[in-house]
């Protein structure tokens, strides 16, 4: 499956105005990386890939759409995948995408 172009543009909105900001392809999506560190991406398997701060995965995973995501059946520390319904208006998204450039932004440059 690829990523969701409309949802990639919805992302670049958000981070347009961000300092160091950067897209790659990754993972069969389209990421968004701050100063060369993930921190949002359309994912290829739909939806949102999040990163986040670790110790923010229980208040962030009690939220409606949201889960922890796994990697080859293994939930990984600091990522979430946000499930369209969460982010259907521009300003849940933006909430969503914030809480990914937050943490980039904390971690050191790459």
């Amino acid at each position: 499956m690829a990523y969701d172009e409309v949802l990639a543009d919805r992302i670049r909105d958000v981070v347009e105005v961000e300092t160091g900001m950067s897209e790659r392809r990754m993972f069969g999506g389209l990421a968004f990386l701050v100063n060369g560190n993930m921190a949002v991406a359309a994912s290829g398997q739909g939806g949102m890939m999040l990163r986040i701060d670790p110790k923010d995965v229980e208040s962030l995973t009690g939220r409606e759409h949201v889960e922890r995501m796994e990697m080859h059946g293994r939930a990984m520390d600091g990522w979430l995948r946000v499930h369209d319904p969460a982010f259907e208006n521009d300003a849940d998204l933006r909430d969503w995408v914030q809480i990914g450039l937050a943490y980039a932004r904390s971690l050191p440059a790459k």
